[in-house]
């Protein structure tokens, strides 16, 4: 019986310890002035519906940076309608949680993540992010690290406004956020997420590589802050 007993409070703590493990949060060391934080560099990026190839889903609407501007990618499940409701979203690649909130309005819950990554031709560390919008739920906290891959929400349609898609945004400027304030609408600050994820898709890893990420340039936006 005692051998029973000791077994059983051995299941159970075996238990414990691996919902914790999947349940920890990995949060950015930052530099002491603030302004910036170490974050691993990327190894390649997916699509952030239906990983890693989109499987289910098709893009809707890609980017027009000319009038009717769209400055991104609508992704809808092969279903229609709000048959993707709720399912996860995840992000392209490894990054940090730079702005996690309700922005209200036309974007509903927003996560945006900022990326680190290799140029392999030039060997140069470059900086992007990618937004994803009109959430039902949000899965990250701000300041946390994220794996490619790893579920940072799910899709929604913000309260009935939009049958339910994923909006999804690449940025080459990190200052772009939800209020867009005064930043041109232009390649040299948007780009197309599809083309980017297929020609980074395979970036050789670099295990235990950190890097400064500039972090503070992101203004206020309706009451919400970010890094």
């Amino acid at each position: 019986m005692a051998h029973l007993y000791r077994r059983l409070l051995l299941m159970l703590a075996l238990l414990f310890l691996g919902s914790a493990s999947i349940n920890a949060v990995e949060m950015a060391r930052k530099t002491p002035d603030g302004k910036w934080a170490f974050v691993p560099l990327a190894d390649g990026f997916d699509y952030p519906v239906g990983k890693p190839d989109g499987a289910g889903y098709y893009k809707s609407r890609g980017l027009r940076l000319a009038s009717p501007r769209h400055m991104g990618e609508d992704w809808n499940g092969n279903g229609g309608g709000n048959s993707d409701l709720g399912d996860p979203v995840y992000t392209i690649g490894t990054g940090l949680v730079t702005y996690a909130a309700d922005a209200k309005g036309r974007w509903g819950n927003v996560v945006i993540v900022r990326h680190a990554f290799r140029e392999p031709k030039t060997g140069k560390v470059l900086c992007c992010q990618t937004l994803y919008g009109h959430l039902d739920r949000i899965d990250v906290a701000l300041g946390q690290i994220v794996q490619r891959g790893d579920q940072i929400g799910t899709i929604g349609t913000n309260r009935g406004m939009f049958p339910a898609h994923l909006h999804s945004e690449l940025h080459y400027n990190v200052l772009v956020n939800c209020g867009q304030q005064g930043i041109p609408k232009n390649a040299r600050n948007y780009g197309s997420l599809s083309d980017f994820i297929n020609h980074y898709r395979r970036l050789t890893p670099e295990p235990g590589k950190l890097i400064k990420l500039p972090i503070g340039g992101f203004l206020p936006y309706k009451d919400t802050e970010g890094l």
